[in-house]
């Protein structure tokens, strides 16, 4: 099976530090095949077949603790769960000078529609929808300081999430859809 491990926190404002080439290696020790790693945040595609998805979390979670003596969550989606968020996301969605759109990957205990009931959403600026496994937020950034968006950072929310730009996630689909979907 096709996944992306999505980690929280790392190599931000300097503080988590790992290398990537450091990184990968970790997966493939572990057992994970064709691990490609995208860009420095923490965005890692393998492919993995001998365990659940919690189960594999949780190894994932061990091995960076081990190799880098660093607490960091990792939130697995598949690639059937990635491309179910990339069809949600409307095609005008970007990131760039005119607007600001992110998915919000949740952790397996607050993955639930009720979850926006939790957010801060000014239905008149922002764009906001719930997925299975992610919050889909978009705002034009000219309405960015009056937006719900900000307001996430520092809640207890914001402690269950990570989030990536909807550029990255597209890219993240991209390799998804270039690994191998056979066992070698």
């Amino acid at each position: 099976m096709v996944y992306v491990a999505l980690l929280r926190g790392i190599n931000v404002g300097g503080k988590n530090k790992i290398d990537m080439k450091l990184l990968k290696q970790t997966f493939e020790q572990a057992g994970m095949n064709h691990v490609v790693t995208y860009i420095n945040t923490g965005n890692i595609i393998f492919t993995y077949y001998d365990r659940s998805k919690r189960e594999l979390a949780h190894l994932l979670e061990e091995v960076i603790h081990n190799d880098f003596e660093l607490p960091i969550k990792v939130v697995l989606r598949s690639f059937d769960d990635i491309r179910e968020m990339i069809h949600a996301i409307p095609e005008t969605w970007k990131n760039d000078k005119d607007m600001k759109s992110d998915v919000m990957f949740l952790w397996d205990e607050v993955d639930d529609e009720s979850v926006l009931g939790k957010l801060v959403i000014k239905p008149s600026i922002d764009t906001v929808k719930y997925v299975p496994g992610a919050i889909l937020w978009s705002v034009d950034k000219e309405n960015i300081t009056k937006s719900g968006m900000s307001r996430i950072v520092g809640s207890k929310l914001y402690k269950q999430v990570t989030v990536r730009n909807v550029n990255t996630v597209r890219k993240i689909y991209e390799r998804m859809q270039a690994q191998p979907t056979t066992i070698e």
